[in-house]
């Protein structure tokens, strides 16, 4: 869609909230946004001046044609663009690494109700607690409540009819004491539906309430002298004691909060979140977030706390650094200082922690493919050593003007530019490729041996067989021609050459080395050609200027430092140039640049 196909369209976009699509040319959803006014804000993409990135400017270059809808207010706006990314997964929306549904333990609405791991939420009248982050965490937790109150893991239907009827038999689970028999009557509904209660508090982080619960037990039994039995109840209380002691306390009166930061650069972030309840910190996870039109945290952030409280029905208040926008009606608070502010202190450096962790794990698994091809350039090159170091020469001369020859440096698969070097040739007048190659080689490494410096491993010469023989008669003489693998890589066919070998290397067009090999080539030929048209173009500079009587390189220098260009010194007037280089000097120069001979 142009600017002129927007502006067709434009008229029919109203000043409403609402939300809007981007479609590309396959009518593929791209992009969902929210607005509190449809109408400006679509415009604003597609005002120059507006599209701050590259990545916007790509996203308008693919819209094909938009739609929207309008609903009655910016909540509701935020409510539908959440569910719509949620379905559509547009390219271009905010995407969480990790899209997974989040674990979750249900109590199932059933008589003598099975609990259990799940990631999925059905509307069936279930209870979903806990929003677990790891399945690891979730099952370690149904452990726990197994011990402390054990429940069926059947999916018999344990009606009072059924079970009146003696329908069932008491499996392997009861025998080893991990369910009490409901399936017989051996456990009463109101005795199992205790232990949910209990249950239920413990997902809720609601630990001193349990442990009231098993204290009365405790001393019941004890009472009625059932001391085996009030031994069992206290060593329920000592697991709930050593399970409480794992949560970090923060304080008692907090409950139900929900704590959210984020870390990032322009590319992407990481939002660190964490659940308070019943006083203690019972939750937190680190989510990666790919940015996908250089959103601002404060988007980041809105996005990801909708995403989480919509699973989260028991938080009642949001910490956060700024205020957010948000679908859920929870109080906000953006703490200055006390216990919130260290929360929020605390999220932040989790969020920062794992950011730098996963870019130096991407940094280090970056290197070890890096090396890895290094490793198969040795193979596939039949090397001694692998090609740590890495160095490539190219020639460079238009008609035999400016000769110069460039060198790069790679190590460890990468430029290492402070090492590239630029060769003025000295000893060779017109377009002689060998003897230039000949030159610059032996200048290399006859300076490098003399100053006791590292050789490379590999050394290629953009070429065929004439530049690569120059090259090994070079290190021949320098007496390194055992120490160094030298190849020359033809351009036409990409054929890879070795001295004594007549038969060229063909090498898999897709092969990484052959990548890499080129990577090197390719650069050479840039380095080189960007040092001969400055070459070139100084020449050019200087053989005219150089005419002028009393115009020497210095006054030179002075002039292209000032105008840039020999048409903007001829535009000059004569006064600045009395004031840039001296009235006698810019008499002499206006003479010159107004004589036949210059122009």
């Amino acid at each position: 869609m142009t600017i002129e196909d927007f502006q067709t369209i434009r008229k029919s976009l109203l000043s409403e909230p609402g939300i809007y699509k981007y479609f590309d040319d396959k009518n593929v959803i791209i992009y969902v946004g929210k607005a509190k006014n449809i109408s400006k804000r679509v415009a604003q993409y597609f005002l120059e001046n507006k599209q701050d990135s590259a990545k916007t400017r790509l996203l308008v270059h693919n819209i094909h044609h938009v739609e929207y809808t309008i609903v009655n207010s910016e909540h509701d706006a935020l409510i539908l663009e959440n569910s719509l990314i949620k379905e559509y997964q547009p390219k271009y929306n905010i995407r969480l690494k990790d899209d997974k549904n989040f674990p979750f333990i249900v109590i199932k609405k059933e008589p003598f109700p099975r609990i259990f791991f799940t990631r999925k939420f059905i509307k069936d009248g279930s209870e979903y607690l806990g929003l677990f982050t790891s399945p690891f965490r979730a099952n370690e937790i149904l452990t726990l409540l197994k011990k402390l109150f054990p429940q069926r893991s059947c999916t018999l239907a344990l009606t009072p009819k059924n079970i009146e009827a003696k329908k069932f038999k008491v499996c392997l689970e009861y025998h080893i004491g991990n369910c009490k028999g409901p399936c017989e009557g051996k456990q009463s509904l109101e005795e199992y539906e205790n232990s949910v209660v209990q249950i239920r508090n413990i997902l809720k982080g609601k630990l001193t309430f349990v442990m009231s619960y098993l204290k009365v037990q405790m001393e019941q039994a004890a009472s009625e002298l059932k001391f085996e039995e009030a031994a069992q109840w206290k060593r329920k209380m000592d697991m709930i004691q050593d399970y409480q002691s794992k949560t970090v306390i923060v304080n008692p009166y907090y409950n139900n909060i929900l704590v959210g930061s984020v870390y990032g650069n322009e590319k992407k972030a990481v939002v660190n979140y964490l659940v308070i309840a019943d006083g203690s910190i019972v939750a937190t996870k680190n989510l990666e977030v790919e940015k996908k039109l250089d959103e601002s945290e404060s988007e980041i952030l809105e996005f990801t706390m909708n995403y989480l409280l919509k699973d989260m029905p028991e938080i009642q208040e949001l910490v956060v650094p700024h205020e957010i926008q948000t679908i859920h009606k929870v109080k906000q608070f953006v703490p200055q200082s006390g216990d919130k502010k260290g929360l929020l202190d605390i999220s932040l450096k989790n969020a920062r922690v794992h950011f730098i962790s996963i870019n130096q794990e991407q940094n280090f698994e970056k290197k070890k493919k890096e090396l890895d091809v290094l490793a198969e350039m040795k193979d596939k090159l039949r090397l001694t050593e692998t090609p740590i170091h890495i160095e490539c020469f190219d020639n460079s001369n238009i008609q035999g003007t400016s000769p110069v020859s460039a060198c790069v440096v790679f190590k460890n698969g990468k430029p290492s530019k402070k090492d590239y070097r630029h060769f003025n040739v000295k000893t060779v007048i017109g377009p002689n490729d060998f003897d230039t190659m000949k030159e610059v080689v032996m200048r290399r490494y006859k300076r490098m041996i003399d100053e006791g410096e590292t050789l490379p491993q590999l050394i290629i010469i953009d070429g065929g067989k004439g530049q690569l023989g120059m090259a090994i008669d070079v290190l021949k003489d320098l007496n390194i021609a055992d120490k160094v693998c030298v190849i020359g890589i033809a351009k036409r066919l990409e054929e890879i050459y070795y001295k004594d070998d007549p038969i060229p290397l063909y090498i898999d067009k897709k092969s990484p080395v052959l990548k890499l090999i080129q990577q090197l080539r390719d650069e050479a030929h840039r380095f080189g050609l960007n040092f001969h048209r400055l070459k070139r173009s100084n020449n050019v500079k200087y053989s005219m200027l150089e005419d002028v009587e009393g115009i020497g390189k210095h006054t030179i220098d002075i002039l292209y430092k000032k105008y840039k260009s020999m048409n903007k010194i001829k535009e000059a007037k004569q006064e600045e140039l009395e004031l840039l280089i001296g009235k006698s000097r810019a008499e002499k120069l206006k003479n010159y640049l107004n004589s036949e001979e210059a122009k």
